[in-house]
């Protein structure tokens, strides 16, 4: 769906993407064991989400199309730690923050620390409505080019077996074991998007060791 107007995101706009990721992700299983009661859902989740939403609009790149119900969230890595995270955290997420700081443990392990500079894809999130329509696939290729360009790679956790279906499409391949975490093992899977002078580079390997 090339045509579909996109542009980024303003600071004004943090809680409406907040919400949208809120409502996209909703069903997810993590987010059920994050939060086992549903009702409480709309209580934290938008908070939460507005924490890491508003980091990215200062520090790096925030997508959305015109009508603001799909959004692609990007960070420079390294980037700045959150400010006073930890307080914001806890009262975001109230009496399920222990939930909260377990993933973002199992995130870190498994988070590439060694493999330099690179971006980190945060969050793809297209609306209930519109999925199917290749918006997610579109906002994708966008920032692409430009790492493309930058020779840069790319790093995400795909947070199910089809988003991860959809990111080894777009060039990304599995970087370790799934995400350990209480409730599934196979929750959350990193990836890996070499940036395109090496993959050009093990595509030349690949071709003289086939000839």
């Amino acid at each position: 769906m090339t045509g579909t107007a996109v542009r980024q995101a303003v600071i004004a706009e943090e809680e409406t993407v907040a919400r949208l990721l809120a409502t996209v992700f909703d069903e997810l299983p993590l987010h059920r064991w994050l939060v086992p009661t549903p009702e409480r859902h709309p209580e934290i989740f938008p908070h939460f989400f507005q924490i890491l939403v508003g980091h990215a609009l200062r520090h790096g790149t925030v997508y959305v199309t015109e009508d603001l119900r799909a959004a692609a969230v990007w960070l420079p890595m390294p980037s700045p730690d959150i400010e006073d995270y930890d307080d914001r955290l806890s009262a975001a997420c109230q009496d399920h923050v222990e939930r909260f700081h377990q993933l973002d443990e199992a995130m870190g392990q498994a988070y590439p620390a060694d493999r330099g500079d690179h971006d980190h894809l945060a969050f793809l999130v297209v609306h209930p409505d519109l999925q199917g329509d290749g918006i997610g696939s579109h906002l994708l290729r966008l920032h692409h080019d430009i790492l493309d360009r930058a020779c840069r790679p790319a790093y995400l956790e795909a947070t199910s077996p089809a988003s991860r279906k959809l990111y080894l499409r777009h060039g990304y391949a599995d970087l370790g074991r799934p995400l350990a975490l209480p409730f599934d093992p196979e929750a959350m899977y990193p990836m890996w998007r070499p940036a395109q002078s090496e993959a050009a580079q093990r595509g030349a390997t690949h071709g003289e060791a086939s000839s």
